[in-house]
């Protein structure tokens, strides 16, 4: 039994759990870095624990001596992971349990065989669970999974076996990409898991990704909780899910669900867990993809089409209690639908963004929100781009689809730039509403530069309200001036605006960052509107922009566009160094790259050159903008 939980994380699934665990009459304790100092999750929680100062993973939320330690001046007798950081560490999960606490997930001897993809596969073949084909052998050098790789041909996916998350997992569709992509995938393992070891696995083309939610007990039950259907994705990362999924049947279902028990039951499972399956959408054969022991991010559509609540049953099944109910007594209703709002631009190739968040209220909302921010933050680069998922439950997946439009229409977040118009595009889009979609479509569409992941233009509406509001009373204009042009710029556009006679609006009222006017047909409209700075940041009819005036002053040459610097596109870590000074480079060669948010940006020569100087070295720290490699022309 236990009565204090510590939270061993942060952001949205920190708040979720300590929601539930307070509801059930269980004491709650934060953890927090610096960076996190005033996050909800913080606020939330009735103690909190400082970790240091030093706000990098390594040295808070994945250090296990600290967290321990946390846990004892705290009184805590318990130990919630949440998911990422150390949730599926299986030497964690011991060392709570070493320290005579309550370890709020499966046993270490589970984690430990599911932790291991290779090794898991390899107990899944055993079991009689369907696994694609792959190579998890022992010989890691180059030339051995080289030869491996011919075996099983193109397109194949080099996988860390350790960890999850789409880290340290690269696709190679050319026998060129191949070297780059073990490198990568091992520099990237070591850094987020400790553990290098890769294994290959041959690409199912064109798959679903479905996922069967389970949750076993300490009696020896089992049961299965339905399907997640997860194709929606991004480089192997998930933005949309759904349940139950639009192309699976009730046979199928009942298959995959006892595939799913079956695999819990093989390393004597206990608590919540997710098994994944990669579904040939030409033939509908599932293949076992890995096991995730812990609770997944997108929970929240299988407690909306159960009515379950996912965290008590963790609680419950951690306090020993038996599972709540049997396969039969599973009822589903309706169908639910989860986006995942992202810190990162998805019209620049999904970089991450860092910044301040200006409006963000989904209090307001009459939906479901798991939010891990609050107006005022600072989104930093040190952890998961994830800011919000955002859930509707409708009575069909078309109810559920133009719920779920709506919400994000009515919750803008301001300050930052996010995925919340791609995600409302993406959810209208023909080929989401027939299910069509697989892993790798919008991969596909980032690499055809398709419309979609283009920035859309920015609506006429909005440039001429963003010129009635800058050439507003608090404008510093001449008072003899009655007409004037303003030049704009948004999105990498310019317009030149006649202000006034050109804007055609009438402001009504602006206060709290809700701002009413009437438009040139007499229509009465609402925007949210904040104003940092020289930026005018504007949330109308679900567009959000920030909105600059141009200097009427030439500007001074950038030099973050000189070809011959390459500097940091977001704050992050320096992850590695492709030259030395005094090298020759190409144009186009990689010269130094970026880890910042779980996503490695690599920065390219912007023309040929010799390394003049590097000024970082591998692991620093550093701030957007930073002047990272510096090359001088050679002279013919």
């Amino acid at each position: 039994m236990f009565s204090k939980i510590l939270v061993a994380n942060r952001g949205e699934i920190a708040c979720r759990l300590i929601r539930t665990a307070r509801r059930l009459g269980y004491r709650t304790v934060a953890i927090y870095s610096d960076a996190d100092a005033n996050a909800p999750h913080v606020a939330l929680a009735d103690e909190a624990v400082h970790l240091g100062a030093n706000a990098a993973a390594a040295d808070s939320y994945l250090n296990i001596a600290k967290l321990l330690d946390a846990a004892r001046h705290s009184g805590a007798d318990a130990v919630h992971p949440g998911y990422g950081f150390l949730s599926e560490r299986a030497d964690f999960a011991q060392a709570v349990i070493d320290a005579g606490l309550v370890f709020i997930g499966p046993p270490p001897a589970a984690i430990t065989a599911m932790g291991n993809k290779a090794g898991a596969k390899r107990r899944m073949r055993a079991a009689g669970v369907p696994c694609a084909p792959g190579y998890l052998g022992d010989d890691q050098t180059d030339a051995g999974l080289s030869a491996e790789a011919q075996k099983l041909g193109l397109p194949l996916l080099v996988k860390a076996v350790a960890g999850g998350g789409g880290r340290g997992m690269r696709l190679v569709k050319e026998w060129a990409e191949l070297r780059e992509a073990l490198a990568g995938a091992r520099r990237e393992a070591d850094s987020a898991f400790g553990d290098g070891t890769l294994m290959l696995e041959r690409l199912i083309e064109h798959g679903r990704h479905i996922e069967i939610q389970i949750f076993a007990d300490a009696q020896g039950h089992a049961i299965h909780l339905g399907e997640r259907d997860c194709s929606t994705q991004r480089r192997r990362q998930k933005v949309i899910e759904e349940a139950p999924s639009p192309v699976v049947s009730a046979a199928l279902r009942e298959r995959m669900g006892a595939d799913a028990v079956a695999a819990a039951l093989a390393v004597g499972y206990r608590g919540a867990g997710t098994v994944e399956f990669i579904v040939d959408a030409a033939t509908m054969q599932h293949y076992f993809l890995e096991m995730n022991t812990r609770l997944q991010v997108e929970h929240p559509v299988t407690e909306a089409i159960t009515g379950l609540d996912l965290v008590e049953w963790q609680l419950r099944i951690a306090a020993g209690e038996a599972l709540p109910l049997t396969q039969d007594q599973v009822r589903f209703d309706g169908h639910a639908i989860e986006v995942r709002l992202y810190a990162e631009d998805p019209y620049q190739g999904f970089a991450p963004q860092t910044g301040r968040v200006l409006h963000w209220r989904p209090a307001d909302a009459q939906f479901r929100v798991d939010s891990g921010i609050a107006e005022g933050d600072t989104v930093s680069p040190f952890y998961d781009p994830l800011l919000a998922k955002l859930i509707a439950h409708g009575r069909d997946r078309e109810d559920a689809i133009r719920r779920l439009r709506a919400a994000l229409q009515d919750t803008p977040l301001l300050g930052i730039a996010h995925n919340g118009g791609l995600l409302r595009d993406l959810l209208d889009h023909p080929a989401f509403r027939a299910a069509t979609l697989h892993t790798g479509t919008l991969d596909q569409w980032a690499a055809d530069e398709a419309e979609l992941l283009q920035a859309p233009a920015v609506p006429d509406l909005i440039w001429r309200l963003a010129a009635a509001l800058l050439a507003g009373p608090a404008a510093a204009r001449p008072a003899s001036v009655a007409n004037f042009d303003l030049t704009l710029q948004a999105q990498g556009e310019r317009r030149t605006i006649r202000v006034p006679q050109d804007t055609g609006i009438t402001i009504v009222a602006h206060a709290d960052h809700r701002l009413r006017f009437d438009d040139d047909h007499g229509l009465r409209r609402e925007a949210i509107v904040v104003q940092d700075g020289d930026a005018l940041h504007i949330a109308l009819d679900g567009f959000n922009v920030t909105v600059h005036e141009v200097s009427p002053w030439p500007a001074l040459a950038n030099s973050a566009a000189d070809p011959l610097r390459a500097h940091a596109p977001v704050a992050g870590t320096v992850a590695a160094i492709a030259v030395v000074v005094g090298a020759l480079v190409a144009e186009g060669q990689a010269l130094v790259c970026v880890e910042a948010m779980k996503m490695e940006m690599w920065l390219n020569a912007g023309r040929a050159g010799r390394v003049k100087a590097i000024h970082a070295a591998l692991k620093d720290s550093v701030a957007a903008g930073t002047l990272l490699v510096e090359l001088e022309e050679i002279t013919p």
